[in-house]
């Protein structure tokens, strides 16, 4: 009747518009918030900041995108994108910053490169790295989308 080997995937959490939380919060899937949210934020996956979003936050993420408001520091293993009506204040640390028109970042920032800007480039990887490039402007205009 019930299988032993049924596989779990992580799904996304959402902290909805209205709802407020407290505490560390620890994720393995991607996580939006639309509430608020005080205490520290550690996902392995992607962090969405809507809207209506609030976090009084360290957050610690794979990539963030933020249309709401997010008051603490945040590190992100791949990238930070900050739509016309996110606000940002704290500290980052990033591989890349995208930062729409009318969008604040107020603090320090510090850029890292990434795993395969360290390693150096064979002149035929390049044409590869330019299509990734053109790929994922695209991916950061539909996060974007998705946040607003």
């Amino acid at each position: 009747m019930f299988k032993d080997n049924k596989r779990l995937s992580p799904s996304d959490t959402l902290i909805g518009q209205g709802t407020q939380s407290e505490g560390k919060l620890r994720c393995e899937a991607n996580l939006r918030i639309e509430g608020e949210h005080r205490g520290d934020i550690d996902c392995k996956a992607d962090v969405i900041i809507g809207e209506s979003g609030i976090a009084r936050s360290a957050i610690s993420a794979r990539d963030l995108t933020v249309a709401g408001k997010v008051f603490g520091d945040t590190s992100m293993t791949g990238r930070l994108i900050i739509t016309s009506s996110g606000q940002l204040t704290g500290s980052v640390t990033a591989t890349s910053i995208i930062i729409q028109e009318g969008g604040q970042l107020n603090g320090m920032c510090h850029m890292e490169p990434s795993a395969d800007s360290r390693q150096r480039l064979l002149p035929e990887q390049d044409k590869v790295n330019q299509q990734g490039k053109d790929s994922g402007i695209k991916d950061a205009n539909e996060k974007s989308r998705q946040a607003g």
